[in-house]
């Protein structure tokens, strides 16, 4: 592809797929020339450049159709970059309430209309994901939590999904680019897959605290091979003071983490004079899991499915002005929505 916008019906049908394609998701410049809109966009470009109006200003405001946490706005922004448009947006990680006016955008309208379908869905999914991370981190109060979601989703989308997860207020992303985007360090020690090969708990914690550099935390899977309680204290008894945490990841298979677990885990610990070793939490967790399991004694969070399994929140862009004079749909009012929360980003 070259990098023209797609504005015409003649250019649609010109669009060819490689047949050697290897993955099914946009890349960036697909999305700058609008390959990934709606099709009835493209139609409403063809009426207005033939009745000459297509540069018709016009000012939309986008809002949200429940409460939630703004995220996507930077992607937005980038994308709107360079086009002849005024855009005004609630700041990333800001809450906002059902039909709030998220963003507003001010321009001639085929400098922006016919990309309605891509920044709307940049706002949705972000923003659905970064509510869901915003719940789980309040869940677990001042004890952190990272991000696990990016097994759940497509590869394309993972750092979206886990950056916005940052932007909802979570604490650290496994995901290596989501993380480097974020411009943090991406979290996380090793999977059961290692203790599977190796054979023994102890053996790879030890070649772990070897191998890994010293900012690395130590924190090791103990639900593999033995009870997590007696697998924790020989962990502990080996490393001492070196040992940072266990993780606690049992499968629903065996009942799942528990809250009584938890408790038996963290008394072993401390009656053996290692309260410093704290208990990392992951497997199925949800705001109301993650409360029980605090209180249980449970030190940090590893949160995936709830956060990428979040569903997007339905985006709306209403063209509220055009050519100065106020206009809406029914159901709808005319004019600019009063609002004094809205920060001018292009």
């Amino acid at each position: 592809m070259n990098c023209k916008e797609i504005t015409t019906l003649e250019q649609v049908n010109a669009l060819k797929i490689a047949p050697d394609r290897k993955f099914f998701s946009a890349d960036h410049e697909e999305i700058e020339t609008g390959a990934t809109t709606d099709i009835y966009f493209v139609r409403t470009m063809e009426i207005l450049s033939d009745l000459g109006i297509a540069d018709t200003e016009v000012v939309g405001e986008v809002f949200g159709r429940r409460d939630g946490i703004v995220s996507g706005v930077e992607e937005v922004k980038n994308l709107l970059q360079g086009k002849q448009v005024e855009v005004w947006s609630l700041p990333e990680g800001v809450a906002f309430q059902r039909k709030e006016v998220i963003m507003r955008i001010k321009g001639p309208y085929d400098q922006f209309g016919a990309f309605e379908t891509v920044f709307l869905g940049m706002l949705a999914s972000s923003s659905g994901w970064a509510t869901a991370a915003r719940e789980a981190k309040e869940a677990a109060g001042d004890k952190p939590v990272i991000c696990f979601g990016a097994r759940h989703v497509h590869p394309s989308v993972a750092p979206v999904m886990e950056r916005a997860a940052l932007v909802g207020g979570v604490d650290g992303a496994s995901c290596i680019l989501a993380a480097k985007l974020a411009g943090k360090a991406p979290q996380g020690t090793v999977p059961h897959a290692v203790f599977l090969i190796v054979g023994d708990t102890l053996e790879v914690a030890k070649a772990y605290h070897q191998l890994m550099p010293p900012d690395a935390k130590r924190i090791m899977l103990v639900d593999t091979f033995k009870d997590e309680a007696e697998e924790s204290l020989r962990l502990a008894r080996e490393l001492k003071d070196a040992l940072d945490g266990i993780r606690l990841d049992t499968p629903s298979e065996r009942g799942g983490v528990t809250p009584e677990l938890v408790k038996e885990v963290r008394f072993r610990l401390d009656a053996e004079g290692f309260q410093h070793v704290g208990i990392f939490v992951s497997g199925g967790l949800s705001p109301e899991r993650i409360k029980l399991l605090s209180a249980a004694g449970a030190s940090a969070f590893g949160v995936g499915s709830y956060i990428s399994a979040a569903s997007p929140i339905d985006m709306t862009m209403d063209l509220k002005m055009i050519n100065g004079k106020p206009v809406a749909k029914r159901g709808r009012l005319p004019g600019l929505t009063p609002t004094d929360r809205l920060v001018r980003i292009l």
